[in-house]
């Protein structure tokens, strides 16, 4: 066995959507990382197919949402049929126009595989790989670091040593099951699914295609056959009676699945890319942080599909993870990492309630089952205002508070160049936005090589030196924040952490102060 006494700075296990974000937050910031997957080769289904409107958001301070878009596309709308004839025509959630706070308001559909791809994508530009094949064998922690064993797609074992280890590795985790963490939760063994990607024929790409008589009885989610943005292929969803046996998913099994449900002939399978029979799992781990182990992703929580959560959340997890260990690798106090589970545990149980309400719809039969237009389901809303790292210290608080989401604005730059605060936040960095002059000068006096600062200002207002001046032409920054008068820091993962009444005598050591916690 070989043995690697140097750091390893922050072994990530699991190279999904979640560990593969990590891995990119990490590279971007030059943190020593390794990230390792037991799979021989990158994961080749569509599973988690929808992108929430945050997730998109966060995509883009990555570098991705380009490619995200590209490849992806809107979801269709619905067609549910009976006896051959179209019964009904609508939509999950009716298209959202974007506005000048929220850009990218509709959830996006791109296949997982595709998802994965693009991060590798990405990683691979910042000098990054994914160990392929490689299983944890063990680890164990001290107070100084954690001890591994993996073991190569050759049989041989390697022994190295990590500042942190990270469990990404699915609702299976391995990482868990050796810290002993218990996993709270339900297997529903009878409300199981068939999921396949498939190629077909006689079927219009346009429409997501739904046979409700078709599923094991009226209280079960109908057969379907959703088209794949930015591919080929069409996702078949087949709930099973609770008494059925489970098949072996073969091309003929679906076509006479298909031909029960459509009439014989009339949609012709000619390939199948990928399949799973899913179970539904609603689980949560009772802790996301074990010492210097993490749980995120699957490993901390699994959902039913509905409503396009499980994946939006593992992104979420990476995200907030990555930027606070990156901050300490720099010299933040290791207490700030105490934060993780503090913010993403309570969130993650929301959200995953969420997701039960719709899938016991579903199975239920409600009539409204297919709708997803609750806001809650895009996580523009979900915050921390509870956390520690939000201070709100302002006397008249508006409605955008510390915690919250970080809104967008349009407006100008210093040559009048239009410009978004978004492209403002993405270096990675926490941005200090000042409304108005005094607060632009408090700004402008605490950036540096590792703090931004923007002066919000209307366009005859000259920017203080020392911060980016952001010409707020028509208002849009004063409205989607509530401010006129404010200095507020957005954290890197682009939450609200601190807001200040410029006026304040303290407001400059506050800041100064809130900085050093997260390490700035």
């Amino acid at each position: 066995m070989s043995a690697d006494r140097s750091s390893t700075g922050v072994l990530i296990v699991g190279a999904g959507p979640a560990g593969l974000v990590l891995a990119v937050e990490l590279a971007r910031r030059s943190v020593r990382y390794r990230l390792v997957e037991l799979d021989e080769r990158p994961f080749a289904g569509s599973r988690g197919k929808g992108l929430q409107p945050r997730t998109q958001e966060l995509f883009e301070q990555l570098g991705v949402l380009d490619r995200v878009r590209k490849h992806g596309g809107p979801y269709p709308a619905i067609r549910a049929y009976q006896g051959g004839e179209t019964v009904w025509e609508g939509r999950m959630d009716e298209p959202r126009e974007p506005t000048p706070d929220v850009p990218y308001p509709n959830a996006w559909m791109l296949s997982q595989w595709r998802t994965g791809e693009i991060l590798r994508e990405r990683l691979a530009e910042l000098g990054g790989t994914v160990g392929f094949g490689t299983a944890l064998v063990s680890f164990g922690q001290d107070a100084d670091a954690v001890t591994a064993v993996l073991r190569h797609p050759d049989g041989g074992e390697e022994s190295l040593r990590a500042d942190y280890l990270v469990g990404a590795d699915g609702g299976r985790s391995t990482v868990r099951r050796v810290l002993g963490t218990g996993f709270a939760g339900e297997t529903r063994e009878e409300q199981r699914m068939v999921l396949a990607d498939v190629r077909a024929e006689g079927v219009d790409r346009a429409y997501w295609h739904s046979w409700p008589d078709a599923g094991s009885g009226p209280s079960a989610f109908p057969l379907a056959l959703c088209p794949l943005a930015g591919t080929d292929t069409f996702q078949l969803m087949q709930p099973l009676a609770p008494e059925a046996e489970a098949p072996e998913i073969t091309l003929p099994y679906l076509q006479a699945t298909l031909d029960r449900a459509a009439g014989p002939g009339r949609v012709r399978l000619t390939g199948l890319v990928w399949s799973s029979l899913f179970r539904a799992n609603i689980r949560m781990a009772e802790r996301f942080r074990d010492g210097r182990v993490f749980l995120v992703g699957d490993a901390a929580h699994v959902h039913s599909p509905a409503g396009g959560q499980g994946l939006n959340t593992s992104v979420q997890d990476a995200y907030n993870l990555g930027w606070k260990l990156a901050a300490v690798a720099a010299g933040a106090p290791a207490g700030l990492l105490d934060s993780y589970q503090r913010e993403r545990l309570p969130v993650a149980a929301r959200v995953l309630g969420i997701s039960t309400r719709l899938h016991d719809k579903g199975f239920a039969g409600d009539e409204d089952a297919h709708r997803r237009d609750d806001p809650e389901l895009h996580q523009l809303n979900l915050g921390y205002r509870d956390s520690a790292l939000s201070r709100e210290l302002r006397q008249d608080p508006g409605p955008v508070r510390a915690g919250d989401r970080a809104p967008d604005a349009p407006g100008t730059g210093p040559q009048g160049q239009p410009v978004r605060l978004f492209e403002l936040f993405e270096g990675g960095r926490p941005t200090l936005l000042g409304f108005g002059a005094r607060a632009a000068r408090l700004a402008a006096g605490l950036a540096g090589p590792r703090v931004g600062a923007v002066a919000v200002l209307d366009a005859a207002q000259p920017a203080p030196a020392g911060a980016y001046g952001f010409a707020d032409t028509e208002g849009h920054a004063r409205r989607g924040y509530a401010a006129s008068e404010a200095l507020l820091l957005v954290r890197p993962d682009g939450y609200l952490g601190l807001a200040l009444d410029p006026a304040d005598p303290r407001a400059e050591q506050r800041a100064r102060d809130y900085l050093a916690v997260i390490g700035h």
